[in-house]
């Protein structure tokens, strides 16, 4: 490495002697390195460095306040992470102090009176360390950068194929898909409200969208019949669920698998009567606990072509009913607690043929929508 591209080193001196200073500073403005500092107080060497990041330290040992030896132990926590060059510079020839020096951080030593040529030589070699470390770490921050680039390019692919197939299951019996949009919406805040922690709430903002792509599976003339459906209509309804389970099976992604938990849980319910597996309470993940509330108040509160929407009001008290029934009581609790937000969610993804649900709108007789073809 040529003089050019190390001359323009940050290089600071340190020496309690101003005689000593101008010295080196002499030497070394004659060599072509003019980007010098230098203190005759040891104490300001850290706050100096932490400044200046320096790429050499040419550093007395002997010196009033804080000794060579003290000014290295107080470098250590800031060069930690690094490749810091220094280089004792010291009229003291005990060798223990010369082998404690090293043993601090020194990456050379030079004996007082010493020879400039000898000098120069070790600085510039150790320059030249310097440079090839700082080069060797930006070409590593490059190639993390690359591939942290790709991996978040890589992600946001998947997460739009998991958008589009999650509205291409949803678009069979809601023209604008935008169910799946403010379900998962009304998840990710249920699930934060519940105190699940940030990396769950997005996961199940990401996965909690897929939970009818079974649907694709699904006849139109059951998954759109204009009514309820018959026992062996609603036994094929209910199929979507393995249909979806199989498409997401086998992949490793931690969205898709918590999809695919999803699937196949979202229609349980806390009593053990919900289907594929009748499981019960906290046997049902949570995360299909949470779609399960947030799904039936979203189809509740949507117009379908077997329904018209449901009030808010009307919605709610059916959520109600359910706790401990169909849902998770303590996450409808939380769910009645975060309305507000529900609803501002609600009004911001709403069909574009409405903008909010009636005050007072149609009311089907009957607990819920069970039998109705929503799933």
């Amino acid at each position: 490495m040529g003089g050019n591209q190390t001359n323009q080193a940050r290089i600071l001196i340190v020496d309690d002697n101003p005689a000593n200073i101008l010295l080196l500073e002499k030497m070394l403005e004659q060599e072509g390195y003019d980007n010098l500092m230098s203190t005759t107080d040891s104490r300001q060497v850290r706050y100096l460095h932490l400044k200046w990041r320096f790429d050499l330290i040419l550093l007395d040992l002997k010196m009033p306040h804080l000794d060579g030896i003290q000014v290295m132990d107080r470098l250590a926590d800031t060069v930690r992470n690094d490749y810091l060059p220094i280089l004792v510079i010291t009229a003291d020839t005990d060798r223990n102090l010369r082998l404690r020096a090293i043993e601090k951080g020194a990456k050379d030593y030079i004996t007082k009176p010493f020879e400039i040529k000898e000098a120069l030589y070790r600085i510039r070699n150790m320059l030249e360390v310097r440079a090839l470390y700082n080069e060797r770490r930006w070409r590593a921050e490059c190639s993390e950068a690359i591939v942290r680039r790709r991996n978040e390019e890589v992600r946001e692919t998947q997460l739009e194929i998991i958008r589009r197939l999650s509205r291409a299951g949803e678009y069979r019996d809601n023209e604008t898909g935008m169910h799946v949009i403010r379900m998962s919406k009304y998840a990710q805040r249920l699930a934060q409200a519940a105190g699940l922690g940030e990396e769950i709430n997005t996961m199940i903002l990401h996965a909690s969208p897929m939970h009818d792509v079974g649907k694709i599976g699904i006849p139109d003339r059951i998954l759109l019949k204009p009514g309820r459906l018959d026992p062996e209509e609603w036994e094929i309804m209910k199929s979507h669920v393995e249909i979806g389970a199989t498409i997401l099976d086998g992949r490793t992604s931690d969205i898709i698998q918590m999809a695919r938990v999803i699937v196949l849980s979202h229609h349980e319910k806390w009593d053990g009567t919900g289907y594929p597996r009748q499981l019960k309470g906290e046997d049902i993940p949570i995360e299909g606990r949470i779609t399960a509330v947030c799904d039936v108040f979203d189809a509740l509160t949507s117009d379908r072509p077997y329904k018209k929407a449901w009030s808010i009001e009307a919605a709610v008290e059916e959520i109600k009913r359910g706790a401990g029934f169909h849902f998770d009581p303590r996450l409808v609790d939380v769910f009645v607690g975060i309305l507000p937000k529900i609803l501002r969610v609600r009004d911001c993804h709403a069909d574009p043929k409405r903008t909010k649900a009636p005050a007072l709108a149609f009311h089907p007789q009957g607990p819920g929508l069970e039998g109705y073809a929503y799933g």
